[in-house]
C-alpha cells in the first residue's frame, strides 16, 4: 500500500543535550560544531543552580552564533515529591529566559507501586502544570523512560509504555502536552519504534535522539531478566534504527520541532570519544533529514 507524505517546509532541526549543571564548561565546546539547538537538562534536582543566573550567561554564550535553546528538562517525580513538582513549576516558569518553548519531565509515580495506582494523582498534578504551560506558551514533554521501573513496581515515571500513554492522555488533554519520544526505551522493552512512532506521533512535542542495539542472539539464549546483557544505548548512526524512517514519519504528520541527540551512554563512543560519536551522530540526523533545505526554485 502505497503512503502519501506531506512536505514540511520547515525543517527539523538536529540539537545535544547538555547536564544543566555543566553548561558553563560544555556549551561553549559545542557551539560552532554544526549543533543548531540545545536542550539543558537536569535530573531529579536543580541543586544550586539558579535559572535566572544560568539564563543569562547561556545567552551571553549564544551570542551571534545562530543556535538556540529549544528545551529546559527537569526529570523528576512530581507525583510523590513536593519539592519535586515546585521545582518543576520553577522550571516552566523560566523556560522563556533561556528562548525555550519546551519543558521535559517524568510523568511521576508512586516508587514500588503499580504503573495504574497513580493515573488519578497523574491527571491531578499534570492537569495544573500543562494549563500553567499552556498559559506560557510551552510544551510539556514526558519522555519515554522506565527509569528500570515495571508495570507491577514503577520508579518514578509510569510514562514508558503505550498503554500508559492511553490513560495519561486521557486524563490530561491539553494539546501542548504530549510525549518526549526517542527510540531506545521502547526498544529495550523489545517494541518495535517505527510501528509505534506511526500510532502515536501526533502525540510527540519533542524527540530525543538515542538509539539502542540489541542482541537478538543473547535474547533468543538467555532471556530479558538481566542475567545476560542484551540491550545497549546508543547514539543515531550506530544503533539498530533507520533514522531516514524517524524523521521521515515526522515529517509526514507535521512535526516541525528539533531532534536532540542524548550522549553519555553510548559504551563505545564516550569519554574522550564522546564529541566524536555526537558529531558522527550529528551529520548522521542531518543526512536522514535529507541534508540542508534547498528551495525548489519553480516553487519561488
Amino acid at each position: 500500500m502505497k503512503r502519501s507524505y506531506k512536505v514540511i517546509m520547515n525543517q527539523i532541526k538536529i540539537g545535544t543535550c547538555i547536564p544543566g549543571d555543566r553548561v558553563e564548561e560544555w556549551l561553549p565546546a559545542f557551539i560552532g560544531k554544526g549543533f543548531e539547538t540545545f536542550s539543558i537538562n537536569f535530573h531529579m534536582t536543580l541543586g544550586d543552580v539558579e535559572l535566572d543566573q544560568l539564563a543569562m550567561k547561556t545567552e551571553k554564550i549564544l551570542s551571534g552564533s545562530g543556535e538556540k535553546i529549544s528545551t529546559v528538562g527537569l526529570y523528576c517525580n512530581p507525583i510523590q515529591y513536593p519539592e519535586h513538582r515546585k521545582a518543576l513549576e520553577h522550571v516552566i516558569c523560566e523556560a522563556e529566559k533561556f528562548g525555550a518553548d519546551h519543558v521535559s519531565t517524568f510523568a511521576g509515580a508512586w516508587e514500588g507501586k503499580p504503573v495504574e495506582d497513580a493515573f488519578a494523582e497523574f491527571g491531578k498534578v499534570f492537569r495544573e502544570l500543562a494549563d500553567m504551560a499552556q498559559e506560557r506558551g510551552v510544551k510539556l514533554g514526558i519522555e519515554n523512560c522506565l527509569m528500570d521501573g515495571t508495570w507491577e513496581k514503577a520508579t518514578c515515571n509510569i510514562g514508558f509504555h503505550p498503554r500508559a500513554w492511553e490513560a495519561m492522555f486521557e486524563e490530561v488533554k491539553n494539546d501542548n502536552f504530549g510525549l518526549e519520544w526517542e527510540p531506545t526505551h521502547q526498544m529495550v522493552q523489545l517494541i518495535d519504534p517505527v510501528s509505534q512512532l506511526r500510532k502515536w506521533c501526533k502525540k510527540i512535542v519533542h524527540v530525543h535522539g538515542k538509539d539502542a542495539t540489541i542482541d537478538w542472539d543473547a535474547v533468543k539464549h538467555g532471556g530479558i531478566t538481566g542475567a545476560v546483557p542484551f540491550v545497549w544505548h546508543r547514539m543515531p548512526g550506530f544503533g539498530d534504527t533507520d533514522w531516514r524512517n524517524i524523521i521521515s514519519i515526522l515529517r509526514a504528520n507535521g512535526y516541525e520541532d528539533d531532534i536532540c541527540i542524548e550522549g553519555y551512554h553510548d559504551p563505545v563512543y564516550n569519554g574522550e570519544w564522546e564529541m566524536t560519536g555526537q558529531l558522527h551522530a550529528l551529520q548522521y540526523l542531518k543526512w536522514c533529514r535529507g541534508g540542508e533545505f534547498v528551495p525548489a526554485p519553480w516553487e519561488q
